[in-house]
């Protein structure tokens, strides 16, 4: 980070004015040569963007409170550290139980990250390929001609480009029609342009790679996103599935927006048949770990190749460009592997949102900055896109000051 560079300096220079041959020899210089070694540290450790992330948190609740969210809570990362997190509001809406650190959240689509992380571990063990066709994991599976579902491979299932009409058959997942009914269905749809060559977002196809991921390991997805992921990043309260978030007892209620208000409903077992694009829970807390492996800090869970690979540009994605609040700071978007990539005002920024009947979440970070957001809230409200946008607007204005600032004492 830039800051951190001025304050690398700022630091060896007073390391040298506080190295041994200075160090005082009586008590009363020692209290003083050790206060400033402590004064080193503090200023080595303080952000460039703590500012901003006390400001959010501000923001944060405001929002929250006059858009009448029943409750949130976010994160900021930078490197492996928390610079703020914080909560809002109730589990469910007229409830005295207050949203905490630990309360679980639906992720619904952020969901996608996990399983695109998990997939290409796999790929990097040599025990799937993103060139295999998904036929092989799972020959139910055919379009109306039977020979274009033969092109289809793992990475376009992953990449979003399957070249399927966006969002295929997700209303018969809303009807909670069961994922085996739905698969024969497949059969009547003509692609609207070859794998590969054109963006269509889905649910229902992007989990075919659940049947992959089984195939080839011997065991369920819960299991092997709990030992690969979930429990090495100390990922307590995080879990897949309906029964798993039932279990949960600090956990968010879901509200949906209504012409009077937020209304609390019932949490459905449909999407959860899609595990790997809609299947996690998860806390704030459990974020905040996932935030800090992305960021490269957990090379033993996430390698740096595996970080490389799923975060590639893959198929341009022109319709992002066109999101209410974030368009005015777009200026490129393609999907990569379970991720979007961001062309944020010249700044590459990691994506992926999600939204499930009475649930929004926001995922980001700049993996230049190393500094990274996740918003969670159990009330469906635009007012996320809005925080989330102005926020990474914040980060990057204030980086591209401190490069001016800088340019400007070097010129002196």
């Amino acid at each position: 980070m830039y800051l951190k560079t001025d304050t690398s300096y700022k630091e060896n220079s007073l390391k040298k004015k506080l190295s041994s041959r200075h160090r005082p020899q009586n008590l009363f210089g020692q209290c003083v040569f050790f206060f400033l070694c402590y004064l080193v540290s503090f200023i080595t450790q303080a952000s460039s963007f703590q500012a901003i992330s006390d400001n959010f948190k501000q923001q944060f609740h405001q929002q929250l409170k006059e858009s009448k969210v029943p409750g949130g809570a976010f994160v900021i990362v930078e490197g492996d550290q928390i610079l703020k997190l914080s909560a809002y509001g109730k589990r469910y809406k007229n409830s005295s139980l207050n949203i905490n650190a630990n309360t679980v959240f639906r992720l619904a689509s952020v969901s996608k990250t996990f399983a695109a992380t998990l997939t290409s571990q796999l790929v990097h063990e040599h025990k799937l390929d993103w060139q295999q066709p998904i036929n092989r994991y799972l020959p139910e599976f055919s379009l109306a001609k039977p020979a274009q579902s033969q092109k289809i491979t793992l990475g376009h299932i992953i990449g979003q480009s399957t070249g399927l009409m966006p969002n295929s058959y997700d209303n018969m997942i809303d009807a909670n029609v069961k994922l085996d009914k739905i698969v024969p269905k497949f059969s009547k749809l003509t692609p609207i342009c070859s794998p590969g060559k054109c963006y269509g977002y889905q649910n229902v196809a992007f989990s075919f790679i659940q049947p992959a991921i089984e195939q080839q390991t011997g065991q369920s997805y819960e299991t092997l996103l709990e030992q690969r992921i979930f429990t090495p990043l100390n990922m307590h309260t995080a879990s897949v599935g309906f029964d798993a978030f039932h279990q949960q007892k600090n956990r968010a209620e879901p509200h949906i927006k209504t012409r009077t208000g937020f209304k609390q409903v019932s949490v459905k077992p449909n999407y959860y048949q899609l595990a790997p694009a809609a299947g996690v829970n998860a806390s704030i807390s459990d974020m905040a770990k996932w935030l800090i492996a992305n960021l490269g800090n957990n090379p033993s869970v996430i390698s740096p190749e595996v970080l490389n690979d799923i975060t590639q540009s893959g198929i341009r994605t022109t319709k992002e460009l066109r999101r209410r609040e974030w368009k005015h700071y777009l200026d490129d978007a393609h999907y990569g592997k379970g991720w979007r990539v961001y062309d944020f005002e010249g700044n590459p920024l990691i994506y992926h949102a999600g939204w499930v009947a009475g649930y929004v979440a926001e995922i980001a970070y700049s993996p230049k900055l190393k500094l990274g957001m996740v918003i969670l809230l159990n009330g469906e409200s635009r007012v996320i896109s809005s925080l989330g946008a102005h926020f990474w607007h914040s980060v990057f204005e204030h980086k591209a000051e401190i490069i001016s600032k800088l340019s400007q004492s070097k010129m002196k």
